[in-house]
């Protein structure tokens, strides 16, 4: 299980200040996270250490990271908000 310190840091690592990013992240992290596997959850650490516009822009479908698995992290993400 998820420690709360854990998940108190990340809620607020997932605040990004920038609504777009706010609305997709912060109820992932609440939801989604704590019962992700490892391997996901440490890809979502390193998903919030990437710049804010970078998050944007992927998360916009404008562009793609060039790391498949914070590219899969943000289809992810993705798939819990837009209809199939």
């Amino acid at each position: 299980m998820v420690e709360d310190v854990e998940l108190n840091r990340l809620y607020w690592h997932s605040r990004r200040g920038m609504l777009e990013l706010d609305v997709l992240l912060v109820p992932f992290v609440r939801e989604v996270y704590p019962h992700l596997n490892e391997v996901d959850r440490a890809c979502y650490v390193r998903l919030l250490e990437c710049e804010d516009q970078d998050m944007f822009g992927w998360f916009m479908e404008r562009a793609e990271s060039e790391d498949p698995e914070l590219q899969r992290m943000v289809r992810m993400i993705l798939d819990r908000v837009q209809p199939k």
